[in-house]
């Protein structure tokens, strides 16, 4: 087992299995030491966690949405490289809220990702960020992030 996956045994947690593409697009591409990351939706093990923050969901359960999309690109780049510890650095995330016109946040949400990705690769989980909201998401989730690893060539 990989030292990333370790970790991720140490935190109780496991991937979940890479989910597939649902509409006409691939689920990351490599260029290079780059990994592109296509927007994961939050979902759990009873499925799709669905609202909107400010109206039906407050920041703990955006924060944990958030943090399963994690988990989820997670499973994507261990997908694409066979092994997660070729994860040199985790550069951005780019995320996307389901709130109200009223919520302002989204930050907070979105550090259930940020934090993730710091206790799970250390000093490489640090990363650029951009938490933005939308009045909508596909089937009603209510969070999607994506992101750029740098990986070893």
């Amino acid at each position: 087992m990989s030292r990333i996956e370790d970790r991720l045994n140490d935190l109780g947690l496991s991937l979940p299995a890479a989910p597939a593409p649902a509409a006409n697009y691939v689920p990351y591409v490599r260029t290079g030491n780059q990994l592109f990351v296509s927007g994961q939706i939050s979902s759990g093990p009873d499925g799709l966690i669905t609202g909107t923050l400010g109206d039906t969901l407050d920041v703990e359960q955006g924060a944990q949405a958030a943090r399963s999309c994690a988990l989820s690109l997670m499973a994507q780049a261990k997908a694409a490289l066979g092994d997660l510890d070729k994860v040199t650095r985790v550069v951005k995330l780019v995320a996307f809220v389901n709130s109200t016109a009223t919520f302002t946040e989204q930050p907070k949400v979105v550090n259930g990702a940020s934090d993730l990705m710091v206790e799970v690769f250390g000093d490489a989980g640090r990363h650029a960020r951009s938490a933005v909201s939308a009045p909508s998401l596909p089937m009603g989730v209510a969070v999607e992030i994506e992101a750029i690893f740098e990986v070893a060539t």
